[in-house]
């Protein structure tokens, strides 16, 4: 345990980075990469990073700032802190009938989750150790899988993250069958035995799910990831379950340690996937990912953003221990690259993160410049 510190400052900073190729999912595509990354200060001039999750709609990105610094960050000036988790709790309870009255629960969660994993990268600064450690783990070490994978150019991509040194793989499917059929043939060539998962991003019915899935088992599936909407009641995701030899896998769009644990008792996902940037920050990812390895499932941290969410999510996944990989996107995203530190050193489908303390970067913000638009 640290020491108690007082905030200093707290401040959001908005880029988008323009995309030659867009990423395209089957409810949206993105034609350019949004980051909104959090910089905490505290009183003794120590430094944390944190990055709220801005992919959708469009324009979430500037809004989930301006939220953060016209609203968020004057509740924080000169609070002091014992431990990270108190500001969670003190920020979430604070808005949460702002997040009703507003109707953006969704913003709100995720511009307190962005606070949070900052917060946490100052605290085990403080603690001189790296937060990996700090919340329990004991190696630094874990596989990961070159994800974002398009369904057009999807062997360029496939081949290209091979040459980076990823062994698992997962597609984008939900568009048309045949297609996703001829993709997965394809890329089955490609990689040979390596594992592949596929992600439908909530494209399917009921009905299009088990009429459509028997024709991907042949491919010895990893897991099949959001299938269906991921409000559907839980009967519709038992029967696909039921009807289906592959893993489903989901939890992105789940928000709340109680929904979770509704999920996990429903026995429905194989794999379990929060987003440390959507909701929960480290302090509820932490907690959701241990109730997931305690009840046998797979814990896959779900991350598609810039680089410092990408390794608050590596440092978690080390911190759970278990089997699970890292998701780590295909796409052209320098605001990733430049800023996930070990995350970019693959080797034969495995990472490792440093000893050093906190998250283990110091952001070169001013390299991106030109593409802060906030």
């Amino acid at each position: 345990m640290t020491d108690a510190f007082h905030i200093r400052s707290v401040q959001a900073f908005c880029y988008r980075y323009p995309l030659t190729t867009p990423v395209v999912t089957s409810f949206g595509t993105m034609r350019d990469r949004p980051a909104v990354f959090i910089r905490v200060e505290d009183s003794d001039g120590v430094v944390g990073w944190g990055e709220v999750w801005c992919n959708f709609p469009a324009v979430g990105a500037e809004h989930r700032t301006r939220l953060i610094n016209d609203m968020l960050a004057p509740m924080l000036a000169q609070r002091s802190v014992t431990h990270p988790s108190e500001v969670f709790e003190h920020l979430s309870t604070q808005m949460s009938v702002m997040a009703l009255q507003s109707g953006e629960p969704g913003p709100f969660a995720q511009a307190i989750a962005g606070i949070d994993i900052a917060l946490w990268d100052v605290f085990a600064q403080r603690a001189r150790s790296p937060l990996w450690r700090l919340l329990g783990g004991t190696s630094g070490r874990m596989r990961v899988y070159a994800s974002g994978i398009n369904p057009t150019g999807s062997v360029a991509m496939a081949e290209a993250a091979l040459g980076r040194g990823h062994r698992a793989f997962k597609l984008k499917i939900g568009f048309d069958a045949e297609r996703d059929v001829a993709n997965l043939t394809e890329l089955r060539r490609v990689i040979g035995s390596d594992p592949i998962a596929v992600d439908v991003n909530q494209a399917w019915t009921l009905e299009q799910a088990m009429r459509l899935t028997p024709a991907l088992e042949q491919f010895d599936l990893a897991w099949l990831e959001e299938p269906l909407r991921a409000d559907l009641p839980w009967p519709e995701w038992q029967t696909l379950k039921q009807g289906t030899a592959i893993p489903l896998a989901g939890g992105e769009n789940i928000a709340g340690r109680d929904a979770f644990s509704t999920a996990l008792a429903q026995d429905v996902f194989s794999v379990v996937q929060p987003d440390v940037a959507k909701w929960g920050g480290i302090t509820g990812c932490i907690a959701v990912a241990r109730d997931v390895i305690a009840a046998g499932r797979m814990y896959c941290p779900h991350y598609l953003g810039g680089g410092i969410g990408l390794l608050a999510s590596a440092h978690l996944l080390a911190a759970a221990g278990g089997d699970g990989m890292l998701e780590v996107d295909s796409n052209d995203n320098p605001l990733r690259d430049q800023f996930c530190g070990a995350v970019a050193s693959i080797e034969d489908g495995w990472i490792e993160l440093p000893e050093a303390s906190g998250l283990g970067i110091a952001p070169d913000i001013a390299a991106i410049e030109r593409y802060r638009t906030l």
